[in-house]
């Protein structure tokens, strides 16, 4: 669970659709980063992904995040505005 993640990205399409509003070019916007990943001041240590990597099992079984399914169901809501 993810709760902190989810305000971030809130507060930051929030931002977006505002500048947007405010007549800003805004062609995108790209969550870092799609999966749990080795960083190399930190190890694995750090959990910026929206997918859950367990690097303790042999396959590093991924688990989508709660931000992850808030993520899709935003990304379909734009869609069909």
């Amino acid at each position: 669970h993810d709760p902190r993640r989810i305000d971030y990205l809130a507060r930051h399409f929030r931002a977006v659709a505002a500048a947007r509003h405010a007549g800003v070019n805004v062609a995108g916007y790209y969550v870092w980063s799609l999966l749990d990943n080795f960083e190399w001041a930190d190890g694995e240590t750090q959990r910026f992904g929206l997918i859950y990597t367990d690097f303790a099992t042999a396959d590093k079984t991924r688990i989508p995040k709660d931000s992850y399914y808030w993520y899709r169901d935003l990304i379909a809501q734009v869609r069909q505005q």
